[in-house]
């Protein structure tokens, strides 16, 4: 109990006692996950034409590079082990209903900013997004996309020039003047769905974790120690881009099975905080 309560606030002894439980299903599903999926690197798992089904599908987008960042793979990076691990854990620690494809594995998708089954997907992820470059086409695509009610949750960019390229990026989308981004106080209700979390975790990833041997978990050193959750909302009020910056919530995913100590910090937060913000999105 005490690794959960030292995550979680102690306002709601049910809420307690489900972010325990996180802990538990995790410990039991593990290694029984990885023999049953034997995930590996993969090349992106496109659309195989329209759905065919209507159930949560983990949608990752496929974009363009104009740099390398150091620990960064692009539009590939924590694919597809953060796509599948949560996917699998969302099942089991919600009612979701989630997409299974024809061989009974989750269902997750790469999709390119300008196919026009982006729409068939309502929620999309990405990470490494401070070395992103849209097109004029994928500009056009993706604001289409997020005022017609997509939502966008991007992850794991670390540091002033990582956040400069991206703001500059999402603003050629969604224009600043219109749509500015801000910052989301732990206050949010996003915060506090199916989880309260006290705090939205600085997780790095489990090769900078191993590098310093947990000493220190801000990658970029002083330039990324402060964890930045924000956001930008469309004129009615909802939340159509979501922003972690200085942190890798999915590496807490992808890594689940690899290490005690990476997945006791910083696993059980890490899906805690991602079950809360795809609840909402899914939501509102």
């Amino acid at each position: 109990m005490s690794t959960c309560a030292a995550r979680f606030s102690r306002r709601q002894i049910v809420r307690r006692m489900l972010a325990c439980a996180v802990v538990a299903v995790l410990l039991g599903a593990t290694a029984v996950s990885a023999q049953r999926w034997g995930w590996s690197r993969m090349p992106p798992r496109f659309p195989d034409g329209e759905p065919t089904h209507r159930l949560f599908t983990f949608t990752r987008g496929l974009y363009q590079s104009t740099h390398r960042e150091q620990g960064g793979q692009g539009w590939y990076t924590d694919y597809p082990d953060a796509d599948i691990n949560f996917t699998i854990r969302l099942s089991e620690l919600t009612h979701t209903p989630v997409g299974m494809d024809h061989r009974d594995n989750p269902d997750h998708i790469v999709v390119e900013l300008t196919d026009p089954l982006l729409y068939d997907y309502p929620f999309l992820f990405m990470s490494d997004v401070g070395t992103v470059w849209f097109s004029s086409e994928e500009v056009d695509n993706l604001g289409t996309y997020l005022r017609k009610g997509g939502f966008l949750w991007v992850d794991d960019f670390w540091g002033p020039f990582a956040w400069e390229q991206w703001a500059s990026e999402i603003g050629k989308v969604l224009p600043p003047g219109q749509f500015p981004i801000v910052d989301i106080p732990l206050s949010d209700p996003i915060h506090h769905g199916m989880f309260d979390v006290a705090k939205v975790p600085q997780v790095p990833s489990i090769q900078h974790f191993r590098r310093v041997g947990g000493t220190s978990t801000s990658e970029r050193g002083p330039q990324s120690e402060e964890v930045h959750v924000r956001g930008i909302y469309d004129d009615h009020g909802r939340l159509m881009v979501l922003m972690t910056h200085n942190t890798d919530i999915a590496d807490g995913w992808e890594r689940e099975g690899e290490d005690y100590e990476f997945f006791y910090r910083f696993s059980v937060t890490s899906y805690a905080v991602g079950i809360n913000f795809i609840l909402h999105a899914m939501t509102h």
